[in-house]
């Protein structure tokens, strides 16, 4: 964090679309501030697209004004039910608002809403390093307004709120999901009373709507160390209200002596070392995809391991086991992403493909690494096998070295087969020579049993190489597989089964 001088300050705002702002509050007469998230990162020497104006008067009016003084290529975008307005105006945009103060009642989020003082405005800001503002009038420019000590409590690394944190959060419960956001991503710890205030409001936010939950998560899993949010949520009881099947993770059961790890903190673990190799990665759609695999990466690095709480046995001799954990966390993913209304498209058959598939390269690469075995790997993760490596990888957080070593030779091995598979097959966008249909003609049969059974023998046949990849080779297999099961093909002579 950086000291800033009135002078600084000045320099800092020194672009043509503030001086505008200020001069067209001038004109009509009213007081008008940067805001917010724009105001902190100047200090925290963040990257900040959001410019928030508070105006004391009407913002709707200040920014109409503004468009008409900007002229050609300006667009103001009005929400009176609001009381907000939006320019925008090459490639900049602006969000206006006039001061208010608000009044909630116990059942919604909704305050009510009245014309307000510059410190009224203030008040209703949810945390101090958020209630920073900046004149922009010409007499005052660049004067910062502190009213709540937000810029001490940004360099002692705080988040705190401006007024009594039990009302801050009892009035809108959204803001307990963004002081741990903020938290996460400014990586600064939670005030003591704020933190003693998300512990008593914590079933407050069950009258947030989901969506507005999940944006909030979607940003905590953006963040740097995502895992600082969820042992936030943890430590004040939210996780338990809003993810459940995670919450569930966490604790160590003992018997015999034995221990399984607390797989609440492998999970946050594994999150961690994806969010370190995908850091640098765009968050815009990856080229040839249709969503950004870097926020859904890090949702199945968190949810790989939901179906260990289901699995979980104790076998004596053997110790705790979790047989079977993927596939039952992949049966779980759609019925958690409908109840926390996160997308049903192909994002989350992504995630559910990766949280089904992640044992399987471990399972190889704790074998003999063969190409059968990386064929059949290859063929069902298809285009998101890269992914799906760098998951398993991920997921290698044994504290024993030498074990974690071997894992990581072997898994290098699965990637020069996976490498060279690749070079020479096809098997990354594979089907089956043989489809149903063909067989059905082949035979004269109807859908049945025995379909599914003759492509899975040609599937495998070819997978462990005892035949070539060719429509040919599959058709002569399938054929004598099928003369096995008493099936002859339909021909003049026998033009049914």
């Amino acid at each position: 964090m950086r000291d800033i001088t009135l002078e600084q300050m000045r320099q800092l705002l020194d672009v043509p679309i503030f001086h505008q702002i200020g001069q067209t509050a001038d004109q009509l007469g009213v007081e008008c501030y940067v805001v917010g998230g724009y105001v902190r990162d100047l200090f925290l020497e963040r990257p900040s697209k959001d410019i928030d104006c508070l105006v004391v008067g009407s913002g709707i009016a200040v920014a109409e004004a503004l468009g008409r003084r900007l002229g050609k290529g300006a667009n103001v975008s009005v929400f009176r039910n609001f009381g907000t307005a939006q320019v925008k105006y090459h490639g900049i945009e602006v969000e206006f608002v006039g001061a208010r103060r608000e009044s909630y009642s116990h059942d919604s989020r909704k305050p009510v809403v009245e014309d307000g003082t510059l410190e009224d405005d203030l008040c209703r800001r949810d945390f101090t390093v958020n209630a920073l503002a900046v004149c922009l009038n010409r007499e005052r420019f660049g004067e910062l307004v502190d009213r709540f000590d937000g810029l001490a409590d940004m360099q002692d690394g705080i988040i705190a709120t401006p007024l009594d944190p039990d009302i801050t959060f009892s009035d809108d419960p959204l803001r307990m999901m963004r002081c741990i956001r903020f938290a996460t991503q400014l990586r600064m710890c939670i005030e003591d009373e704020t933190q003693q205030a998300l512990e008593r409001n914590a079933q407050r936010i069950s009258i947030i709507s989901q969506e507005r939950i999940v944006d909030e998560l979607n940003k905590i899993m953006l963040s740097p160390v995502p895992s600082l949010g969820f042992i936030e949520m943890t430590r004040c009881g939210l996780l338990p209200l809003v993810m459940p099947e995670v919450a569930a993770l966490e604790g160590v059961e003992v018997r015999g002596g034995r221990a399984h790890k607390d797989n609440l903190y492998h999970s946050l673990e594994v999150l961690d070392n994806v969010a370190a190799v995908t850091a640098d990665w765009s968050d815009e759609a990856a080229e040839g995809q249709t969503f950004p695999h870097k926020l859904w990466l890090r949702w199945a690095a968190l949810l790989h391991d939901i179906g260990k709480p289901r699995s979980k046995r104790w076998e004596q001799g053997t110790g705790w086991t979790f047989h079977n954990h993927n596939y039952l966390g992949e049966k779980m993913i759609p019925g958690l992403s409908r109840r926390m209304k996160l997308p049903m498209d192909e994002r989350m058959k992504y995630v559910q493909k990766l949280v089904g598939l992640h044992m399987r390269p471990i399972a190889i690469a704790d074998a003999e690494v063969t190409d059968s075995a990386v064929r059949r790997l290859l063929f069902e993760a298809g285009e998101d096998i890269d992914d799906l490596m760098l998951l398993c990888e991920a997921d290698i957080t044994s504290r024993n070295q030498q074990r974690k070593q071997r894992f990581l030779d072997n898994f290098r091995m699965v990637r020069e087969k996976l490498t060279d598979l690749q070079a020479r097959d096809s098997y990354r966008t594979w089907t089956n020579p043989i489809t149903g249909e063909e067989i059905m003609q082949t035979f004269g049969i109807e859908p049945c049993k025995i379909i599914g059974e003759l492509k899975q023998m040609v599937k495998d046949a070819i997978w462990d190489s005892l035949i070539p990849n060719t429509h040919e080779a599959a058709r002569e297999y399938m054929l004598q597989c099928a003369a096995q099961k008493g099936l002859s093909p339909v021909t003049p002579d026998n033009p049914t089964q």
